[in-house]
């Protein structure tokens, strides 16, 4: 997705809102409708990407979207239903965005750097998906457990690609790499809620996994 002018704020990319900047353009010598709904959907996904990072999804309004997404509330309700639908929109642009880094990675190592650097540089979409996914409700609860299964499925592949290579990596049950999930997630998640380097945990992340996956017998 790609919105019109340079955003705003620090931090992230996926939350860079437009509240300093004027509304886009219309008429004749504005962009085509088709370019301004686009560039409308894409400012305010990221404004709830920004807002609930800083206020808690909880705490997030429709008034506070558009007001960051620099958009009105017609514009809001032209694309979602409400403020739910865009949260979600906006954790499945973010997932989508780093299970495209984490697959191009290679093996595990690769794949975990891949995913804590993703995050270090997303520090606001980092906090709305490891902590406020969490508090907003049981669709966003079954986004999160699908996230999850596609990392554990991405992982036990790895996992089968270095057995092919060599055979001394026993055979482990599904169940391992969803526990080595859990406790990736969980180390992270606490990094984050502290305002820690999520990239500092690479090392760790790889002996939990060796520990779980190499000593399994």
């Amino acid at each position: 997705m790609t919105g019109a002018g340079e955003p705003s704020t620090a931090g992230g990319s996926l939350a860079r809102t437009h509240a300093d900047r004027p509304g886009l353009p219309r008429g004749r010598s504005g962009l085509p409708a088709d370019e301004v709904g686009s560039a409308h959907r894409d400012r305010l996904i990221r404004a709830m990407i920004a807002a609930s990072a800083e206020l808690g999804y909880a705490d997030v309004g429709v008034a506070e979207v558009v007001r960051r997404a620099r958009v009105s509330r017609n514009a809001f309700y032209a694309h979602f239903a409400d403020k739910e639908e865009c949260f979600l929109a906006a954790v499945d642009f973010g997932a989508q965005t780093v299970f495209q880094r984490i697959t191009a990675a290679a093996g595990f190592r690769g794949g975990i750097s891949a995913y804590l650097r993703f995050l270090a540089d997303e520090p606001e979409f980092a906090r709305v998906f490891l902590i406020e996914m969490q508090a907003a409700g049981p669709r966003a609860r079954e986004r999160f457990a699908a996230a999850h299964a596609h990392f554990a499925d991405l992982i036990r592949r790895w996992h089968e690609q270095h057995r092919a290579a060599d055979p001394t990596w026993p055979a482990v049950p599904e169940e391992v790499f969803t526990a080595l999930v859990g406790a990736i997630h969980e180390l992270i998640a606490t990094r984050v809620r502290a305002g820690g380097d999520p990239t500092a945990l690479e090392d760790t992340a790889v002996r939990v996994h060796r520990a779980l996956v190499r000593g399994w017998s």
